[in-house]
This record gives C-alpha cells, structure tokens and sequence, in this order.
C-alpha cells in the first residue's frame, strides 16, 4: 500500500473511531465505547472489499442466495474465507456481506463464524455471539456475530438483521 492510500485509511479509521454515536445509540446491539477501537481495526482490514473483486481475490468465496427473514430484514450475499472460520482477530471476519443494487454488489458488513465445539460462547467487542446456528448450508454448528459497518443499521451494529437490506427478486411474478 502506497503512504498516500495508508495515510488515507488511517484518516477514515480514525473518522469512524471518533464519530458521534448513532441516533439508534440506546440499542443493546451496540457497541460499547471501547470497541470501537476494534472495530476501527475491522474496518481498515476489510475497506478494501468494498471492491467486490479483491474478496474472491483474497479467498472470499461468494454464496448466489441472498439471506432475508421476513420481519426482520436482510443480511444480504455472504462472501465467506474458510481460513477465518473460528478466528476471534477483529481483522479476520469470516465472512463479507454485500447488497445487490444497480447489477452491483457493495459491503454491506462483517461476520465472525465460530464453531460450536461444547466450549463457551465466544465473544468479540465485549459482545456474546448469536448462535449456535445449526441450519446454514456449508457450515457446521456454529456461533455468529455481524458487524454492520458499511450500512447503518436502525436496530444496531450489531444485530444479525438489517431491516434497511433488500434483496432482489430473482424471478419476476407473473401478472394475471
């Protein structure tokens, strides 16, 4: 990275460590003040992927559904790097969330995915994990916790839905 690129990120770093706290600040999905320097970490670690190309680059593998709960929202498509499964390290999320709009896909957020092996719920930034989850195709019994730091959440930075996230409809519906 050349010292104008890392002299910027540093500065975006830093603006987002010290930002205002968000209008929905009393959510118990958010971050306590310390973390925030962590999750200052998790942002200049995963700005980059705003570029969907480099998370295929960096071994990112891109799932094609898009994850939605009615009622709750949307997580979007999930990019994620078996390397970083079980990885507590702020800088080593999982998995990357992307929304479809326009034919593009931008991040969204990250995701930490922790197995469940009878051990304590793990925790990242002072937070417990969601979970265990046992019914994600490809993934074994596991912990999880998002953190939506390229899209504001109403409900928190770190609650698992975002209600803001959309996703396409893959097939249009017939008119009668």
């Amino acid at each position: 990275m050349s010292p104008l690129k890392a002299a910027r990120a540093l500065a975006l770093a830093t603006a987002v460590m010290c930002t205002a706290a968000p209008a929905h600040a009393d959510s118990p999905y958010d971050p306590a003040p310390g973390a925030w320097h962590e999750l200052g970490e998790t942002y200049l670690a995963t700005s980059t992927y705003a570029y969907e190309p480099f998370a295929a680059r960096d071994g990112y593998e891109g799932a094609e559904e898009c994850a939605v709960l009615p009622g709750e929202g949307g997580m979007g498509y999930h990019y994620v790097n078996p390397d970083n499964i079980d990885s507590l390290e702020p800088s080593e999320p999982a998995a990357l969330l992307y929304e479809q709009k326009d034919g593009r896909r931008g991040l969204v957020a990250v995701e930490w995915i922790v197995r469940d092996t009878g051990q304590a719920r793990p925790m990242l930034f002072g937070r417990q994990f969601g979970g265990p989850f046992t019914d994600v195709p490809g993934l074994p019994k596991h912990y999880a916790l998002h953190a939506w730091l390229y899209k504001e959440n109403p409900k928190g930075v770190f609650h698992p839905w975002n209600p803001e996230v959309r996703c396409p409809i893959d097939r249009p519906r017939p008119t009668p």
